[in-house]
């Protein structure tokens, strides 16, 4: 199935295709024997990797980069059971737990992200959706106000969405959807038993059919292989998503992962620079883990093609301070990628 093969599938009341339709696009033994080669250092070289991912990036996105933010909007009690994550109510981890957050304080983080020059701010909310009419209500008055107020772009990661509900944050300024696929469909039920890959994947398409951006890539150091990450890189290119974060993984304790060995700093930039080679004209963004995994060498996710990162904490742990990430992309040369020129209401 490629993309164009979407558009041809059965579609509800408000343009979304029908859940018993979709399917995971397939990915030919060729393309992924290629795309292996790439993340496999014994095929390719990390060095030479590197500098045709630094051309590429150079030749498509020049010394542009941009900054994306979040804020832990409903933290802790999730009822799936995914490896990797602190939040869910199944493992023993030690997290925040609260319900959703206000408008004030969604604002005030909202307006601290705006005022450090981070372009995409997403409000990201635990849970496989959200739990009822009243949070939706609330959500969709939030993005209504980070759109109306500042020059971000609003973003929001709320687990599986109905297309309907797509369509309201579309009319209530909303500009992305964040949900990651996380891992390769073909390995996908080694880190979640609690809902198939196919849901995560119907809510991208939600989002397609909404006219959303889409932001979605996945977590690598999971116990994957180089094929299992060439088989995610070829599923996200295939259905032609706008960025693509690039998490590692940061094992948490109290999570099923907790022992496993993070992922050496060449090895996770060379799965950077694949993901540029493999997705060439989408946005690579180095978000999760990038601080623990890569350590010294985090400068080096632009010479392996990345054109963003996120900026500040993640959702249970902490991140680098904007002024370090600021203070790095002017060490490099780059520059921030210009915003929107909104007028805040403070402006007139």
């Amino acid at each position: 199935m490629t993309c164009s093969d979407f558009s041809r599938q059965p579609k509800n009341r408000r343009g979304g295709p029908s859940p018993e339709q979709i399917s995971v696009p397939p990915v030919s033994e060729t393309d992924l024997d290629q795309g292996e080669g790439l993340f496999d250092p014994s095929r390719t070289p990390f060095w030479e990797l590197l500098e045709r991912a630094r051309r590429h990036r150079q030749e498509r996105f020049g010394a542009r980069v941009h900054l994306c933010a979040i804020v832990n909007a409903k933290s802790g009690s999730c009822p799936e059971d995914c490896a990797f994550c602190a939040q869910s109510a199944r493992h023993g981890s030690a997290v925040p737990v609260y319900p959703l957050i206000g408008l004030d304080a969604a604002l005030e983080a909202a307006r601290q992200a705006d005022s450090q020059g981070v372009r995409c701010f997403s409000l990201v909310t635990s849970g496989r959706g959200l739990a009822g009419r009243e949070e939706r209500r609330q959500l969709l008055r939030m993005v209504e106000r980070i759109r109306s107020t500042t020059r971000l772009e609003p973003a929001v990661s709320l687990g599986v969405l109905d297309v309907n509900f797509l369509f309201d944050l579309k009319s209530a300024g909303l500009e992305t959807l964040h949900h990651n696929l996380e891992t390769a469909p073909s390995f996908y039920g080694n880190i979640c038993s609690t809902h198939p890959f196919e849901q995560r994947f119907q809510t991208i398409l939600n989002a397609r059919s909404a006219g959303l951006k889409i932001c979605s890539g996945g977590i690598f150091g999971l116990g994957e292989s180089f094929r299992h990450r060439a088989e995610m890189a070829l599923v996200l290119r295939a259905v032609g998503v706008d960025r693509v974060p690039v998490n590692f993984l940061n094992a948490i304790p109290g999570t099923p992962l907790e022992r496993m060995q993070r992922l050496n700093p060449l090895e996770a930039l060379q799965a950077v620079a694949a993901l540029r080679l493999l997705l060439p004209d989408q946005e690579i963004l180095v978000c999760g883990g990038r601080g623990v995994v890569l350590r010294s060498l985090q400068p080096l996710v632009f010479a392996a093609g990345a054109n963003g990162i996120m900026t500040g904490n993640y959702l249970t742990t902490p991140g680098q301070a904007v002024e370090q990430d600021l203070m790095m992309l002017e060490d490099w040369g780059l520059r921030l990628e210009e915003r929107p020129q909104r007028k805040t209401p403070d402006e007139g």
